[in-house]
C-alpha cells in the first residue's frame, strides 16, 4: 500500500504522489513568538514530525520550513506593555518554543526562517503582485492585496467573498473589507526599528505575505504539503493560497490541517483561561509521557486533554518500556541489541504490515500503535514461557522511532530504564520485594500467604505469571 494523505482543499484521501520523485518539500507553520508554548502549538509539532519520520522511514528525502513569525501586533503590544524590545521579547519566546521542540523530542527542521530575515522577498512579492493587478497601495505604506481582482479567493475554504465574514482589520483606505494588508504603515508610537523602508513607504509586513515569500524562497514555486493547525485554514492559508497563485506560483500541491486540543469540550485558548503551557505540564509529566498522549489520537481529530489523558498515556508507555526493560535484562539479549541498536539498525528492521499500512492510511497513529501493543503482548507472553524476545522488541523500537518515541534515542536515552522520570524502576523494586517474599512463603509451602500476596499485587493491577524460570510480572493490560 502506497502513502495516502487527507487533503484538507480537495477534503479527500489522496495518493501522496511528490513533485520530484523520492523528495518531499514541506512547509509547516511555525511559532508566532508572543508568548509561552502551550500544547496546542506542540500536537501540530508532534503531528508534523510524525509525518516527516514517516516520509523519511518510507524513503523520501524531506526538506522541512517551519518559520518563526517574530514581528506582529501582538508582539509590539505585549512588549511594550513590559517595558521590553520588542525583538527581545520574540527571541524569549522563540527559545521558549525551542526548548518545548526539543524536550517532546520534536526533531529540528531543515529550515526555520525568521520573517524578520525575509523583508527583502516579501517586499519583492508584493511589487510582482502590484504589476500583475492583484495589489494596490493605500495610505503611505499600506499596500493590500485586492481580493476582487482574483477569481479563485476563497478556493482553500470554499467560501464565496460576499459570504465570508470579515477578519481584516477595519481602514477607511481599503477598496474591500475583505481585502487583506500585505504590508502595513509604520504607526506614531510604535518602535522605529519595527519598521523597514519599501517604495510605498515604510512599515512591516502582514502576516500571510511572509509564509509565501519564504516557502518560495526555500522550497520553489511549487512544493508538496502545507501543514499547521485547523485554525490557520482561514484567513491564513487562505489568504496565502490567494496570493501565491496570483503570483503565478503553484504553491502548496496538498493541504494537511491537525485539529485543535480541546479541554472540557472547548478549543484551547487564553479567553477561555484554559490554555495548558507545554513547561506546566511538563512538572507533572514526562516528556515522553506528554509526547505520546498529544500523538496518539489521529491528527485530524479533536484531543480532549485532560488528567485521564495523561494517565492513560503513562500507562500506555510503562507497559511498552517495561517490555523493552525485561527482555534487555531477560539474558535473552546478550549482545544487548535492544538497548544499542542505532536508528540505521532500526531503519533495517522490518516493520509489522499492520503497523505500515496504518501509517500509510493518512497517519493513522491509534491504529498504529494498536500494533505497538500487540507485540508489547506477544513479547510478554515470550518472556512469560522462557522464550526469547529480543526481535519482538527490537521491532517495537522500530515502531516507536517513526512515532519519535524510541526511549533509547535522544532525547530519551537515559530514560528508558526508569519509563517515567523514574516511576517505571521504583514499581519494580517494590513489586520485586513482594514477589521475593512470595517466594519465600512458596518456599515455606506456606500456600496462604503466598496467595495473599499475589491477590495484593492483582488488586493493584500487577498481573504475576509463574514460569520455570520464576515469577514475572507484569501491569494488567499487557498479555
Amino acid at each position: 500500500m502506497s502513502l495516502h494523505l487527507y487533503d484538507s482543499a480537495t477534503r479527500e484521501v489522496r495518493r501522496f504522489e511528490p513533485e520530484v520523485p523520492g523528495k518531499v518539500g514541506i512547509y509547516l507553520c511555525g511559532a508566532t513568538v508572543q508568548g509561552s508554548p502551550h500544547i496546542g502549538h506542540m500536537r501540530s509539532a508532534v503531528a508534523f514530525d510524525i509525518l516527516t519520520r514517516w516520509l523519511r522511514r518510507s524513503g523520501y528525502q524531506v526538506t522541512l520550513v517551519r518559520n518563526v513569525t517574530d514581528i506582529d501586533d501582538k508582539i509590539l503590544s505585549k512588549s511594550a506593555e513590559a517595558g521590553v524590545p520588542w525583538w527581545a521579547w520574540a527571541y524569549r519566546y522563540e527559545r521558549e518554543f525551542a526548548r518545548a521542540y526539543d524536550a517532546l523530542g520534536v526533531a529540528a527542521p531543515t529550515y526555520e526562517p525568521r520573517a524578520t530575515g525575509h523583508i527583502t522577498e516579501m517586499v519583492e512579492l508584493i511589487e510582482l503582485l502590484i504589476e500583475r493587478g492583484h495589489a494596490y497601495t493605500g495610505d503611505p505604506g499600506n499596500v493590500y492585496f485586492d481580493v476582487h481582482s482574483f477569481g479563485s479567493y476563497g478556493a482553500l475554504t470554499r467560501q464565496l467573498v460576499e459570504n465570508m465574514t470579515t477578519v481584516e482589520e477595519a481602514a477607511s483606505d481599503k477598496r474591500n473589507p475583505h481585502d487583506f494588508a500585505l504590508w502595513k504603515a509604520h504607526k506614531e508610537g510604535e518602535p522605529a526599528t519595527a519598521a523597514w523602508p519599501t517604495p510605498h513607504g515604510r512599515g512591516r509586513p502582514g502576516w500571510h505575505l511572509e509564509c509565501s515569500a519564504m516557502a518560495r524562497k526555500y522550497l520553489g514555486t511549487s512544493f508538496d504539503i502545507h501543514g499547521g493547525g485547523i485554525d490557520l485554514r482561514f484567513p491564513h492559508h487562505e489568504n496565502e493560497q490567494a496570493q501565491s497563485w496570483a503570483a503565478g506560483w503553484g504553491f502548496a500541491r496538498l493541504w494537511m490541517h491537525n485539529a485543535w486540543v480541546t479541554t472540557g469540550g472547548e478549543k484551547m485558548s487564553k479567553s477561555l483561561g484554559n490554555s495548558l503551557l507545554t513547561e506546566v505540564v511538563l512538572q507533572r509529566t514526562s516528556p515522553m509521557v506528554l509526547r505520546y498522549a498529544l500523538g496518539a489520537v489521529h491528527y485530524r481529530s479533536a484531543l480532549e486533554f485532560s488528567d485521564s489523558t495523561l494517565s492513560d498515556a503513562a500507562a500506555a508507555w510503562q507497559r511498552i518500556t517495561g517490555l523493552l526493560d525485561r527482555a534487555g535484562a531477560a539474558g535473552t539479549d546478550p549482545a544487548g541489541r535492544i538497548a544499542t541498536a542505532t536508528a540505521r539498525e532500526l531503519d533495517q528492521v522490518e516493520l509489522p504490515g499492520a503497523f505500515s499500512a496504518a501509517m500509510d492510511e493518512d497517519l493513522n497513529v491509534s491504529a498504529a500503535l494498536a500494533a505497538v501493543h500487540e507485540h508489547v503482548r506477544h513479547g510478554n507472553s515470550a518472556l512469560a514461557a522462557g522464550r526469547e524476545a529480543g526481535e519482538i522488541a527490537l521491532q517495537v523500537r522500530a515502531m516507536l522511532a517513526v512515532l519519535g518515541l524510541d526511549p533509547y534515542a535522544e532525547p530519551w536515552r537515559g530514560a528508558a530504564e526508569t519509563g517515567d522520570d523514574g516511576t517505571s524502576a521504583v514499581l519494580d523494586a517494590l513489586i520485586s520485594q513482594v514477589l521475593t517474599a512470595r517466594a519465600r512463603a512458596r518456599a515455606d509451602k506456606d500456600w496462604a500467604r503466598a496467595d495473599e500476596l499475589r491477590d495484593q499485587l492483582q488488586a493493584a493491577g500487577v498481573v504475576v505469571e509463574d514460569s520455570s524460570g520464576g515469577a514475572r510480572w507484569s501491569l494488567r493490560g499487557d498479555h
